[in-house]
């Protein structure tokens, strides 16, 4: 087995698989964490069937997909690592363990809840508030975005780019985006928008048409451009190019990566938020980092957050220990 000792980037000799059911939530933390492990990772995907997949959190995986069994997500030589999240892949990650001999550490994104003990190593969200003696926590997620902001912002600067200073607009999705809640937003934009030469808006898979229908309809003024969903999602060149940020409360990983841009971020609340990621903007409030969205928005500088490089390092040191 590889020795991980002495590891600060991508190791070129470490297996490494990623194994979620395809979430985008999990995928992004999950390559951000193994893309730093190992440059040439493999991404498995697991996707069992009813009735084993409403019991994965307990450690099931569907017969089929049995290590020995041709076509399986785990077939093949186990990897040194397995960078895993999501309830339908721990019992996945459990059974790679075992075909290893146990040699094969399990580096578990995010509180599994159950079967704790599956995994060599926990990260999970400050937020959820995990003690256990395998798990650590930071305040932000894991993400790899860092050095692509820096790369398209450079680009930018030598292309040219929009008309400053400019406000980047980023929503995820839910409950709490209702059309009430739309034209509460467009309202508090348009007074945010004094500031600012350009409003850049991008949605997310998640955000409800009904909500973005109501926003084009109400930003009419020529600074506002908002996303069609055609072409590339412009999310990176709206992070790299922002002077502030405001951002749905209701992502995790959104705010995350918003935070590691360097520009100042504005937690916009969407009714019905969830408790945790209530607490999650009240710290990063407390800390003067984020800054809540109702009215004026005016730039301010913070400096980037991103605890990407220190659960990489914690990661790499326990795994050492534990070989």
């Amino acid at each position: 087995m590889t020795r991980l000792s002495n590891v600060s980037s991508a190791h070129k000799n470490l297996a490494v698989w990623v194994l979620t059911d395809g979430k985008i939530g999990d995928d992004v933390q999950c390559l951000a964490v193994a893309r730093a492990l190992c440059a040439g990772f493999e991404k498995r995907v697991t996707r069992p069937r009813a009735p084993w997949s409403w019991f994965g959190q307990h450690g099931v995986i569907d017969p089929r997909d049995r290590p020995s069994a041709p076509g399986s997500p785990i077939a093949g030589a186990p990897p040194d690592i397995v960078v895993a999240s999501g309830r339908r892949s721990i019992g996945y990650a459990a059974a790679v363990k075992r075909a290893s001999g146990g040699k094969t550490k399990i580096v578990f994104l995010k509180d599994p809840r159950v079967n704790r003990a599956i995994a060599d190593i926990i990260w999970a969200p400050a937020h959820d508030r995990l003690e256990a003696p395998n798990a650590f926590s930071t305040l932000t997620s894991p993400h790899g975005l860092a050095p692509k902001i820096a790369e398209r912002r450079a680009a930018l600067t030598v292309k040219g780019s929009v008309k400053r200073p400019m406000l980047g607009v980023i929503l995820g999705g839910g409950a709490g985006y209702s059309s009430e809640a739309a034209a509460g937003f467009a309202a508090t934009l348009i007074e945010a928008s004094a500031d600012y030469q350009t409003v850049m808006v991008t949605p997310s898979r998640r955000t409800p048409s009904a909500f973005m229908s109501i926003l084009r309809r109400v930003l009419k003024d020529a600074k506002f451009w908002i996303w069609k969903g055609e072409g590339d999602n412009p999310y990176i060149d709206i992070l790299a190019q922002a002077d502030a940020l405001v951002v749905g409360a209701d992502s995790h990983n959104m705010m995350s990566e918003a935070l590691a841009s360097g520009a100042g971020v504005y937690a916009w609340r969407p009714s019905r938020l969830a408790r945790k990621l209530d607490w999650f903007v009240k710290e990063l409030e407390r800390k003067s980092a984020v800054r809540p969205f109702e009215g004026a928005a005016p730039v301010f500088a913070h400096p980037p957050i991103d605890a990407t490089p220190e659960i990489i390092s914690v990661i790499q040191k326990t795994a050492a220990r534990l070989s």
